[in-house]
């Protein structure tokens, strides 16, 4: 069998990719190619950068999200593949139409890369991934919506296997969007999407740690990447982290009111 990335990809497919039309069954080659083929990242990124720029200019206009296929494709990578692999999967994820309104460096992954410290736990960086990826969403934000919060917890309950709760935050001014099940790499990961008046989003990531798989330093911290922060915390064997693009005192109060509701003591 061949090696995928030793995968001759055209300049067309690239375009394709950028453009949201490449077929799912090529995504694989073509993260690979991008994985070996630093200066063809590049251009994807500058390309990108390019589509956003004219998103930009007509933010009124939905220009659709990208095919399921894909969008599960590229995080299923990033799950298997490591952190550099998980950064460029978020950026390619600017192409398939799931991200918006940020303008990335020619190096993306390295940017991202440094922004999030070495130390941070692996949860947190997925949940500024998954953040990146579905905040912009116009037409899918979530899955399950707030109409329908009970089904929402009650399944995500089931498929983490652990209690799942969604905070309410209507005193701060944000209301339930609704949620989403996400892959994780060990087990499926949660988030839940608020908004207020004013259209901004704030994001809480959930996953549950296999037995004797929890962090050890369970401390309530945060870590900023870009204009987004997110404070996180590990609670037994649940892991939570909210993130926002908020100020940050705004963010922090925000924050200690979601962990007051989700930490009995």
């Amino acid at each position: 069998m061949s090696d995928p990335v030793q995968t001759t990809v055209t300049e067309d497919e690239l375009h394709a990719l950028v453009d949201g039309q490449l077929e799912p069954a090529r995504l694989p080659q073509v993260l690979a190619w991008l994985h070996a083929h630093p200066e063809d990242a590049a251009r994807v990124a500058q390309w990108q950068a390019q589509r956003l720029q004219l998103r930009q200019l007509h933010r009124s206009l939905d220009v659709g999200a990208a095919p399921a296929s894909m969008t599960k494709a590229v995080l299923r990578a990033s799950s298997r593949s490591g952190w550099w692999r998980q950064a460029m999967a978020a950026v390619l994820l600017l192409g398939l139409g799931v991200v918006g309104g940020r303008l990335w460096p020619a190096h993306p992954a390295e940017h991202l890369a440094e922004q999030l410290a070495v130390g941070e736990p692996r949860f947190v960086r997925d949940a500024v991934i998954a953040h990146a990826v579905y905040v912009p969403e116009v037409r899918h934000p979530v899955e399950v919506t707030a109409a329908d919060e009970g089904h929402l917890v009650q399944w995500l309950t089931r498929r983490l296997g652990a209690p799942v709760k969604a905070p309410v935050l209507l005193s701060a001014g944000f209301r339930l969007l609704g949620g989403r099940l996400l892959p994780g790499v060990e087990t499926p990961r949660a988030q839940f999407m608020y908004e207020d008046a004013q259209g901004r989003r704030l994001t809480l990531y959930v996953t549950v740690f296999e037995p004797g798989k929890s962090p050890e330093d369970t401390a309530f911290r945060s870590v900023r990447e870009g204009r987004v922060e997110s404070f996180y915390w590990v609670e037994g064997r649940l892991g939570y982290a909210l993130s926002g693009a908020i100020p940050s005192s705004e963010m922090m109060a925000l924050a200690r009111g979601v962990y007051q509701q989700l930490t009995p003591h």
